[in-house]
């Protein structure tokens, strides 16, 4: 069982998160709070395996890094809604392992808090190929998504496996990557692409 706190501010979206978070058997919603102050201390009490946050509420990337800092097995989904808000959204993914715009599709929010739940890095497509648009990023949305993943240090197949693709269309991506930030291997093509702000600096796995 997943026990998920979510806080959000704005009452029906909070409503329609529950509901539909409540759907599923293997997820269970242990709290539901309307403040970011909040979230730190009801986490302490009831240590949730994830919490679902919106970034748009006041405070929330403090409460963030609170959280993280009192209780760092719980894994952090960040809903957002505002794109262009780069900064925020980098700040957030220094903590959390997922980013999901808040009208992704009713199925995609409860798999990626599964793959949240899991340990997995969760990034919202379209969250990469605004951030490659807003940055002058060469890469396209697709070679952001292969390195985003590589970074992690898996294996292509892997990459292949979480992305959908062939590993030789894995390989090929990571190939123009290195060609485009003009590298000579993988690793440094992912170190440069973070240096330039085209990837999402992640932390690192709890």
């Amino acid at each position: 069982m997943i026990r998920t706190l979510i806080c959000e501010d704005v009452r029906l979206l909070r409503a329609g998160l529950v509901a539909l978070l409540s759907r599923p058997t293997d997820i269970e919603v242990i709290a539901q709070l309307q403040s970011s102050d909040l979230i730190e201390p009801v986490a302490r009490v009831l240590r949730p395996d994830v919490a679902v946050i919106d970034i748009d509420m006041s405070g929330s990337r403090t409460a963030l890094a609170r959280l993280r800092e009192a209780l760092p097995t719980c894994h952090i989904m960040v809903l957002f809604d505002r794109i262009g808000h780069s900064a925020e959204l980098r700040s957030a993914a220094r903590f959390a392992q997922g980013l999901i715009r808040k009208t992704a599709p009713p199925d995609h929010i409860i798999t990626a808090l599964r793959r949240v739940a899991g340990g997995q890095r969760v990034v919202d497509p379209t969250l990469d190929h605004e951030s490659s648009r807003v940055t002058g990023s060469p890469l396209t949305p697709r070679e952001a998504d292969v390195l985003q993943v590589a970074a992690e240090g898996v294996s292509t197949a892997e990459i292949a496996e979480r992305l959908g693709l062939s590993p030789g269309t894995v390989r090929n991506h990571i190939s123009s990557a290195i060609s485009k930030t003009g590298t000579r291997n993988r690793l440094d093509a992912i170190r440069i692409a973070y240096e330039e702000g085209w990837l999402l600096p992640w932390a690192p796995p709890i």
